[in-house]
């Protein structure tokens, strides 16, 4: 009788998911971005709650939560309800990298959170200053190997993805570059601008506009292959092999989210990245719209934190105090 029973309530709930799922959502859906507003997360966690928004007949409120390097907006989102009223706006360089680096993080990304769709890929780019004397990446490896420690290049901070760039480059070619960590992107940008320092790699986005006014050079694109934005760019990886530097943006919900509403959102959010409007308007900001399924995106984000944690304990990088 007791394993009739248990079987009873089992069948019970299989049954209710799909009908939440039916019925979802029936309110407004929460997108907490660990971001401040203005910068490129909050520019697609818009464009895509717009859209999506749309779709589900209910708004998709984003709600911006920075600070602490994305902790206190992801542990908003793990301490939510399983119910799919509260998501994420990951990042790979953000909530997948900061337990790797900072101290008691109160989360386990790959534990804590359901996986519900990957957004856009984002392809770092490699820029030096013009008086740096090289045309391609090539002349750059060869320029560093000749004057090892003596080139530097800035990141917006230890443990972030240019700074992490910067590591893997060196680790696959055998330089030694200085690395000089900024709080934040723009005093970075003064200083590469300046030529106080030499190199850095960044969002394609924040340096197109001074590559083209001919105050950066650049040299070459962190995805595994050419960029449909700058087609004439090689990728690093063609002088580098194993090279790869993508940030990337996903959806995640609280752990224990209902498997079927969780496939409605992916489903969902699949058709926004479809979209040709929407597609459009990421293109323009060097965003490539990336379409998986839950399980592609927890493979990936398994495959990508492991890769980054190896670099970093080999590389010994730490939290600044």
């Amino acid at each position: 009788m007791k394993a009739a029973h248990s079987l009873g309530i089992c069948l019970m709930v299989l049954a209710v998911q799909p009908l939440a799922a039916q019925q979802y959502p029936t309110k407004p859906i929460r997108l907490v971005i660990p971001y401040p507003p203005g910068g490129p997360t909050d520019f697609v966690g818009r464009t895509v709650s717009h859209k999506l928004s749309q779709q589900l007949g209910q708004q998709v409120v984003v709600d911006n939560r920075p600070g602490a390097g994305t902790i206190i907006g992801s542990e908003i989102v793990m301490r939510a309800a399983p119910d799919g009223y509260t998501v994420l706006f990951g990042t790979g360089g953000g909530t997948f990298l900061a337990p790797l680096i900072l101290p008691k993080v109160p989360y386990d990304p790959h534990r804590d959170f359901a996986p519900v769709s990957m957004l856009v890929h984002s392809p770092q780019v490699l820029v030096v200053h013009p008086s740096v004397p090289a045309k391609s990446v090539s002349d750059l490896v060869a320029l560093a190997k000749s004057k090892p420690g003596v080139l530097n290049f800035a990141s917006v901070g230890v443990g972030t993805s240019p700074h992490l760039g910067g590591e893997l480059f060196q680790s696959l070619t055998g330089t030694k570059i200085v690395h000089v960590p900024y709080k934040g992107t723009a005093p970075a940008m003064t200083d590469l601008l300046s030529g106080q320092v030499q190199m850095m790699f960044t969002s394609m986005p924040t340096v197109l506009a001074h590559v083209k006014a001919g105050r950066l050079k650049l040299l070459g694109t962190g995805g595994p292959k050419r960029s449909a934005v700058i087609p004439d760019t090689p990728s690093v990886a063609d002088t580098v092999p194993g090279f790869e530097l993508v940030t990337w943006y996903g959806i995640f919900a609280p752990a224990r989210t209902p498997t079927a509403i969780v496939r409605k959102l992916n489903a969902e959010i699949a058709k926004v990245l479809s979209d040709p409007e929407s597609r459009d308007r990421l293109a323009a900001q060097g965003l490539e719209p990336v379409i998986m399924t839950p399980e592609e995106v927890r493979r990936y984000t398994r495959q990508d934190s492991g890769r980054w944690e190896r670099l970093i304990k080999a590389a010994g990088i730490k939290a600044d105090k």
